[in-house]
Parts: C-alpha cells; structure tokens; sequence
C-alpha cells in the first residue's frame, strides 16, 4: 500500500489520482476532508504532528510519499521517520525543496533539512524531490485576474524556471512505483525561467482575454503576503524571486531523466488550469 500525505494539495491530489490509475493500493492522508477521491482509493484523516498517532497514520504501508505542509516547524522529522520504518514502510519519497540545496542556511527550510538527513538515515530505499518554485503559486493572483484582469506582483523581469506541480506528481509516482530510484535526489524544475511578466502574459493568452501586469514593490508585496503566510516562508520567496544564485535560475534535467520527456512549461500549466482565474 501507498500512503500518500498531503494529499489534497497540488502535488498530492494528481499523485493520489496517478497511482490509483496505475491500479496501485492507495492511502489518501489530509489534515481535512478529502473531498471526491478515485474509486478504491482509502483515506484517514491524520496530522504528521499528532505524535500520538503516527503509529496509526503509517500501519500497513509500503511505501510513502511524505510532504510537510507550511514551514513543519511543528513537527519532529526523526520521530516521523522512525516510526514510519517501526510500522513496516520500506520506501519513502520526500517532497523538499531546491532551496535545501541552494540554500544551505535558509531559515525556513531548516526542518525539510531535517527531515533529508533523517530519511537518508532511515535505512529505507529513500528518494528526495527538491522542487523549485510552483508554476501554482500562480494561483495567488487569481482573484485579482477574475476581478480586474490585472497580475500585480514584484521582480517583473527576473526569471526562474517554475515547476508544474503535476510534473513533481508524475516523479513522485514513479519513485514511489520503482527501485531504481532508492538514493537518487531529483532537482525537479520546468523548461525554461520565465519572469512574471511573462507568466501574465501566459494568463492571457490561456484566457484569449487581456491582462495587465502592474509591478510592485518588494515591501508592497510581502505586506500583502504575511497576511496568509509565515513570515519567514515570505521573506524566503521574495529573497529567491528577487535575487535568485546560479543554481536556482539552472533548468534541471531531472524531470526528463525520470519521465523520458520535457517537464511542462508555465504556458501549458496556464492553459490547463485557466478555468480558475476566468
């Protein structure tokens, strides 16, 4: 059995939805209802922070897709680890971030460093996705598309190259399914940096409708983003969007190694989910 975590989120839900298609035995974990799931998909509701019920969320598992909801500074990434492999899992996949990499020191990913060390510790065949930047943040400017078909957002011209959430899910279903990806860490981004410019004008042409880009500044940014996100996870994100290093502007070819295809570009991500900002 497959027992996916955060699995009504933007990787989770198309990875419970690509497993259960390849006829896998899949456990759909979330901290709230589920909602609609494939058929013969199982689900409990469960908090990797309820250490008192880690033993619970995790029996009878093979193999695990382990994803940290917000920052995880309220978790114990050894604790999890351990009992997950005292209830038997022989596999996990953890969702990271590019920046673990990048950025050693980053505050706000001290605990997905963590829980690398703790996994690659395990003993388990064990694989970890660094994702960069989701092609799904995107979604942050939707209202503001529905209502004035305007994109307002900082660092109009510097690019990077964002990642499909569904390319992450397709990796992770494959890392889940095979061996021989125990030991590997995948960079996983898209196929080319776009700016958020661009990334507007990409809305615009999935629309067939007009959408004006006005720029702001990094302080008028990030004081509309602490409203519904930690400080810290903020001023990390504006730190990458506004000066990313070398290696966060580098197109990965891991997505291609694993899938045997280019990862998807923003435009295709734009075009597939334009009915949410139309």
């Amino acid at each position: 059995m497959i027992l996916v975590t955060g699995a009504t989120g933007n990787v989770g839900r198309p990875l419970v939805e690509l497993l259960a298609a390849a006829g896998e035995k899949v456990t759909a974990v979330s901290r709230r209802p589920a909602g609609e799931l494939p058929a013969g998909v199982a689900h409990r509701r469960g908090d990797l922070a309820d250490a008192g019920r880690l033993k619970e969320l995790f029996e009878g598992a093979d193999a695990v897709h382990l994803l940290v909801a917000g920052l995880g500074d309220e978790l114990s990434p050894r604790e999890i680890v351990a009992e997950a492999v005292a209830c038997g899992v022989r596999r996990i996949v953890l969702q990271s971030s590019q920046l673990v990499g990048a950025r050693p020191d980053s505050a706000s990913h001290a605990v997905l460093r963590a829980f690398e060390t703790a996994v690659r510790g395990s003993g388990l065949d064990w694989t970890v996705l660094r994702p960069g930047g989701f092609a799904s943040n995107a979604y942050l400017w939707a209202d503001q598309v529905r209502a004035a078909r305007t994109v307002a957002a900082p660092f109009a011209d510097v690019a990077l190259p964002v990642v499909d959430p569904l390319d992450i899910a397709e990796v992770a279903a494959a890392a889940l399914r095979a061996p021989a990806h125990a030991g590997r860490t995948y960079v996983l981004t898209g196929p080319a940096a776009v700016t958020p410019r661009e990334q507007a004008a990409a809305l615009a042409e999935a629309l067939g409708a007009p959408v004006t880009f006005v720029g702001l500044t990094a302080e008028e940014a990030r004081a509309g983003l602490v409203r519904f996100l930690p400080v810290e996870a903020v001023d990390g994100m504006l730190s990458v969007m506004g000066a990313p290093g070398p290696e966060e502007r580098r197109v990965s070819a891991d997505v291609e190694r694993v899938l045997g295809r280019a990862p998807r570009s923003f435009s295709a991500w734009a075009e597939r989910n334009a009915p949410a900002f139309a």
